[in-house]
């Protein structure tokens, strides 16, 4: 898992805490549904310290961070009871043995049903915490799309999108390069298009599939898109 945290490099005021909205629960694996505008592990900076993570941890104190969404992204994040859970669940995340498919609504009427994006992707490290497609340095980063439905009136296109490798922003960064930046996305949609986002980026982890790190049993977890 990388270190460095894009979205330290972004203003945070998170969202109020509600209260946990758990999907799954066990001996090993907490499985819940973070907010958009959350953390999902503490940034630098004790105005930083409030995250998806730090939320889990008040009522499951062994619960430890496997994988992470953006900031702006919400939607199913999987932690590991203790040490053992969270390098099994790491491995698998880190083999592509995980399911993981993410919904958005993007800006302007995709043609194609569906297809993949093979793009490489670096950090754009003199415009931070933004990624950029480089075929010289970047990392090989591959997304495969399918058309949901297209809304002529509004010109949006609702997208099911499943990444085969998890690079720093490489939905929003793909579908940006694709000319079908995600709506609501404050560093690649209003720059690439013009026109002002929504109130969120409109992106959610609605599916989450899974060995269990301890049974070996197929799990699959759905979270409901919030728009």
């Amino acid at each position: 898992m990388s270190t460095t945290n894009p979205d330290d490099e972004i203003d945070y005021l998170p969202p109020p805490d509600t209260g946990l909205d758990l999907v799954h629960v066990d001996d090993d694996i907490v499985v819940v549904v973070k907010p958009a505008g959350l953390l999902s592990v503490p940034g630098r900076g004790a105005d930083r310290a409030d995250c998806m993570a730090s939320r889990v941890q008040v009522r499951f104190a062994d619960a430890l961070i496997v994988h992470r969404l953006d900031m702006a992204t919400s939607g199913l994040l999987v932690f590991g009871r203790g040490p053992e859970a969270q390098r099994l669940l790491s491995i698998a995340f880190a083999g592509r043995d995980v399911h993981k498919r993410y919904e958005a609504v993007v800006h302007g009427l995709m043609q194609a049903e569906q297809g993949e994006i093979d793009l490489p992707l670096i950090t754009d490290w003199p415009r931070r915490p933004r990624q950029m497609v480089c075929f010289e340095r970047g990392k090989p980063s591959l997304t495969r799309f399918r058309v949901i439905d297209r809304d002529a009136g509004h010109r949006t296109t609702r997208v099911s999108l499943e990444p085969v490798t998890g690079r720093s922003h490489q939905l929003r960064v793909h579908l940006m390069a694709l000319g079908h930046p995600i709506v609501g996305d404050p560093l690649y949609g209003p720059e690439a298009t013009g026109v002002s986002g929504g109130e969120r980026l409109m992106l959610h982890a609605a599916e989450l599939g899974l060995l269990h790190p301890r049974t070996g049993t197929a799990h699959q977890w759905v979270s409901p898109v919030p728009f």
